[in-house]
């Protein structure tokens, strides 16, 4: 019988570099799983549907919300995001460990959901004017936007106490660095 899998929950304030932290970490451990959402927001750049999110329309999303194929689903910034339940079971059950990329309300439903295989990881920045500049530099909000981001993220950073570990992002390297130490330990990575 193969071993259950793990859930390695990220979340973080919009800007606290949670994307480019599992984009390293999924680069140097490709054996991990990630999950991908779905969401009715419109792609960003170059994103593809099935590969950072799954595209869905208002529609589409509702009709899996009423036949409950969500772990959990939220309205973030007027858009719908949720994690598909049966790709959760599969992994799990197949013994994958698989991350997570959800904002805290998500990240404490999937707890509540599969609380003896979750580990739960915070990240957050150094400061909120710091947060600031990060989502100025990225380029893709409008003031109004921003200001809501920042809005949320204190009220996000009230939440730690619920995750296993909480990061500072800071410097970069040292944020990974504590990122593999945490999972270690929690022996998702060599």
């Amino acid at each position: 019988m193969l071993n259950k899998g793990r859930l390695v929950v990220f979340s973080a304030p919009s800007g606290a570099g949670k994307t480019t932290l599992i984009t390293m970490l999924r680069k140097e451990y490709p054996s991990l799983e990630f999950s991908i959402s779905a969401t009715t927001r419109p792609p960003r750049g170059v994103e593809k549907n099935g590969l950072e999110y799954f595209f869905m329309t208002k529609s589409e999303f509702e009709e899996k919300i009423r036949n409950n194929e969500f772990v959990e689903h939220k309205t973030v910034y007027g858009n719908l995001y949720g994690t598909l339940r049966c790709f959760v079971d599969d992994a799990v059950n197949e013994g994958k460990n698989v991350l997570f990329d959800v904002d805290v309300q998500g990240g404490i439903a999937i707890k509540k959901e599969y609380p003896d295989d979750v580990i739960m990881i915070f990240i957050y920045p150094p400061s909120l004017e710091i947060l600031r500049k990060r989502l100025e530099l990225r380029g893709t909000d409008s003031e109004e936007v921003i200001n809501n981001r920042l809005k949320f993220a204190k009220i996000e950073m009230e939440k730690m106490k619920e995750y296993s570990y909480n990061i500072k992002n800071d410097i970069l390297e040292d944020a990974y660095n504590e990122l593999k130490s945490a999972l270690r330990k929690e022996n998702i990575i060599n």
